[in-house]
């Protein structure tokens, strides 16, 4: 096992589980706003990231240890590190600005980076499990933006429009 890939890739998932958590604010204008019946409760949230960055982190591992080139590696290192940029931008667009509007256009793009995990990463390294274990992540991410933009028709508008409707 190398350690150093395997702490990169842990890092990851623990930073990104970690941040997703201290950035969504499940204050009284999330608790304001009209949600659909079938949204999962809240509790649900943080167990559903903790196995899902788990395993993207694994396949982040599996990536780094089984590029076959130096160049391969960069390009794991640049999908990991798309995915963590817009992973990371969500819950901050949805929860602290206040615009779910935004992150739910921001999802569009993370849903593109999951998909590429999906997709590119065993085309990069050679190992389609890699690929595999990011299905959950894309499953949950596609349920999101469902979520997302449900959230969205509920509620819009968002921004000058919803302060001066006031």
């Amino acid at each position: 096992m190398d350690w150093t890939y395997a702490l990169i890739a842990a890092a990851w998932a623990i930073i990104l589980g970690g941040a997703g958590g201290a950035l969504t604010d499940i204050g009284q204008w999330y608790r304001d706003l009209n949600k659909p019946r079938w949204q999962p409760p809240d509790w649900l949230f943080g167990p559903a990231w903790t196995i899902i960055l788990g395993l993207a982190g694994w396949s982040f591992y599996i990536g780094l240890t089984s590029a076959p080139t130096p160049e391969a590696r960069i390009g794991v290192y640049a999908l990991f590190g798309a995915n963590f940029v817009l992973h990371f931008l969500w819950s901050p667009l949805f929860f602290k600005l206040r615009r779910p509007d935004w992150a739910l256009a921001e999802n569009v793009l993370l849903w593109t980076s999951v998909t590429a995990l999906m997709v590119v990463l065993p085309r990069l390294v050679g190992d389609s499990f890699a690929g595999w274990l990011n299905v959950p992540y894309f499953i949950w991410v596609s349920f999101a933006f469902v979520l997302n933009a449900t959230i969205v028709k509920l509620n819009a508008p968002f921004g000058a429009q919803k302060a001066s409707a006031r």
